[in-house]
């Protein structure tokens, strides 16, 4: 398929795991990448992979959570691509632990990068969407948003916020044709998900109906979706790739 022929796109922490494969998906139908990572080293790789699929792509270094770079990030996007048709914020971390022994630090940290990086993304990115009066904006946002979890105070907090902050600028970007929507994971099969041990794995699939963890491919499928034309009358939807767990 070639939904997204000539479209650019930009997806932030697409270094590896799911914003790899979400740069890939896009890449493989027809958009050129702007791809970030925390390093430039990180970023070149997903690059180089989107560059032999026959696309374009321009890595960046770029901390979300500072306003200044994101919007260095966007005026660096029109810079070399002159529009900016797709933004897909999957920039993301966790500082896992209990409430009781939640710092300042982990919590003040985990809503910067996930929902003050992803406020600064959108924000950045709103004027040339506007002009153009057209664009997708997908916000990564996660099951644990809407369900909560234990240990993930600060997590689900900013990723229960994206979803809060993609209704709000769905309503604002109605009228100018840009479509707003996110998609709430489950558990994906990552780095991460692949150091936990075997019964933690079993335990965690008694929890989803589907019985299996998801793949970054399921994920990158419906980013794919939301950022073509089949989408267009979609906005202000949380969309759940998680098996069935939010039921």
């Amino acid at each position: 398929m070639n939904r997204l022929n000539e479209k650019i796109a930009v997806v932030t922490g697409a270094s590896r795991g799911i914003g790899k494969a979400i740069a890939l998906r896009l890449a493989s139908e027809g958009a050129d990448l702007v791809v970030t990572a925390t390093t430039l080293a990180s970023a070149e790789k997903t690059a180089s992979a989107v560059e032999k699929l026959g696309r374009r792509a321009l890595p960046l270094a770029v901390n979300v959570a500072d306003f200044d770079e994101a919007s260095a990030l966007m005026k660096e996007t029109l810079a070399q691509f002159s529009r900016i048709d797709i933004l897909v914020n999957n920039a993301g971390i966790t500082r896992d632990n209990l409430l009781i022994r939640m710092s300042q630090e982990q919590w003040n940290e985990v809503i910067d990068v996930n929902l003050r990086g992803t406020f600064n993304c959108i924000r950045a990115a709103t004027k040339p969407l506007m002009k153009q009066r057209s664009g997708k904006i997908v916000n990564i946002t996660s099951v644990v948003g809407v369900m909560g979890n234990a240990g993930q105070a600060n997590y689900c907090a900013s990723k229960a916020g994206v979803i809060g902050l993609t209704k709000s600028v769905a309503r604002e970007l109605a009228p100018r044709n840009i479509q707003v929507n996110a998609i709430a994971p489950g558990f994906i099969k990552t780095d991460m998900t692949d150091d936990l041990p075997d019964d933690v794995k079993e335990g965690l699939n008694t929890t989803i109906p589907a019985a299996r963890i998801g793949e970054a491919a399921d994920v990158a499928a419906a980013v794919a979706f939301l950022a073509s034309k089949d989408a267009d009358y979609m906005t202000g939807q949380v969309l759940h790739v998680d098996g069935g767990m939010a039921m």
